[in-house]
């Protein structure tokens, strides 16, 4: 149990004296950069399922025709 306490303890250590932190407005402009990517990724899956599905439906109708 001791070392997993010392564990945080130099993990801590670590986030306050090594790691370079983003300013808020590098923070915020990279959230947005994050949600437009995503939204945009999300209907790119969205139009190919569609796609997808209507071409399966399409292929099913043919040969139950």
């Amino acid at each position: 149990m001791a070392g997993f306490v010392n564990y945080i303890k130099e993990s801590f250590g670590e986030l306050k004296s090594n790691v370079t932190w983003p300013t808020w407005a590098e923070a915020q402009s990279l959230t947005v950069l994050v949600a437009v990517f995503s939204i945009i990724f999300s209907l790119a899956i969205w139009g190919v399922d569609t796609v997808f599905s209507k071409v399966i439906a399409f292929y099913f109708q043919w040969i139950n025709g």
